[in-house]
């Protein structure tokens, strides 16, 4: 019934393969092409350079505005025109090359808090290597501690290399769900469930009719789109592809069985594709997709423990990314396989109710 109807099979496929381009790129926390505005007072060799260390950057690359005056700064950030001012004063060179301290000032709009702290740390990561690469060819030497970071699994901190492994499993429950919760509903709307009441049909041999198909399209799909994510978008995947299609197996499993609930308490489509939004938001919101669990409230963070979703994003980011051995995968899989037993056995008692 699903793969019969050409509408169907374009809502299966096509949709998640374009949420899966367009959210890698759209829902991203990197930080580029940000608009700010520079107050240059000294014009002075050292300020210049400064100022084109950060014209240099992707971060503020052609967003940058010059102002004339500090009565710029306040409308320049009341009017939302950049997110941060760098303000350098008159003395700034003179004072570098007296050996004196020299200040600058930098002046952000605390509206939109996540991103000015993520555009204060590149800005004084510029700050400080301008500092730096001063004190080494000038006469003052400086012996300090040298810091070296090293990002392991994302060197070059890419956020849609975290991105797209979120998004195989969040874009497959989706898929999953929404093909087992429309498959009853859009039955009793077309009047062909009654004909299957009727049917030689044991209640079990239709609960498995309307679950397998779910799984294997949310399979399907999830396998598709790592393809496409390690293929076409250049994110490495470093496991193990089997070990990685066992666990969508059984995280589609568990979604299949809460998915078969919503249809059987649904009696159109519309309330089953309510019932699908009405799952799919909190399980998203308190995976640790959006939020690090750590950060959530005490008394919420057990609930999280019931979501599968929670598990499958360290599964398909432990494993794209970082290789993750077979012994960490089963200690976040084996929840999985509880909740897809208890989901299934669950929905198929209360379906086996709903035909009597």
């Amino acid at each position: 019934m699903v793969l019969r109807d050409k509408k169907v099979r374009i809502s299966i496929l096509v949709p998640p393969i374009m949420q899966l381009v367009i959210f890698t790129f759209a829902a991203t926390l990197d930080v580029k092409n940000v608009p700010i505005g520079i107050l240059n007072r000294d014009n002075g060799e050292q300020s210049i350079e400064l100022v084109q260390r950060f014209y240099g950057t992707k971060t503020f690359n052609n967003k940058i505005y010059f102002l004339k005056s500090v009565d710029e700064i306040a409308p320049f950030i009341d009017h939302q025109k950049g997110i941060m001012v760098l303000s350098i004063d008159e003395q700034f060179s003179r004072n570098l090359n007296a050996g004196k301290k020299a200040e600058i000032q930098l002046i952000f709009d605390g509206r939109k808090t996540n991103t000015a702290q993520i555009v204060s740390g590149y800005a004084s990561d510029i700050i400080h290597r301008f500092n730096n690469d001063y004190l080494e060819k000038s006469k003052y030497k400086v012996h300090n501690v040298s810091l070296v970071s090293r990002v392991w699994f994302n060197p070059n901190t890419y956020y849609f290399w975290y991105n797209i492994p979120c998004l195989v499993a969040i874009l497959s429950m989706l898929t999953c769900l929404v093909v087992t919760t429309q498959s009853i509903a859009r039955e009793r709307e077309l009047g062909t469930f009654d004909q299957l009441l009727v049917s030689p049909l044991l209640p079990f041999e239709i609960l498995i009719g309307k679950v397998v198909p779910g799984i294997l399209i949310g399979l399907f799909e999830g396998l598709f789109m790592l393809l496409i994510g390690s293929t076409v978008l250049q994110v490495p995947f470093t496991g193990s592809v089997v070990l990685y299609a066992l666990s969508l197996f059984v995280f589609v499993s568990a979604i299949s069985g809460v998915g078969l609930f919503i249809s059987a308490l649904s009696a159109t489509q519309q309330q089953a594709m309510l019932g699908t939004f009405v799952f799919m938001l909190p399980s998203v919101l308190i995976s640790g997709f959006a939020t690090p669990i750590e950060n959530m409230p005490t008394w919420l963070q057990p609930v999280t423990y019931l979501i599968p979703l929670r598990y499958m994003l360290i599964i398909s980011k432990g494993v794209f990314l970082k290789a993750m051995p077979a012994r960490i995968v089963l200690t976040n899989l084996w929840p999985l396989v509880l909740i897809s037993v208890v989901n299934l056995l669950g929905a198929g008692i209360f379906f086996r109710r709903r035909l009597q």
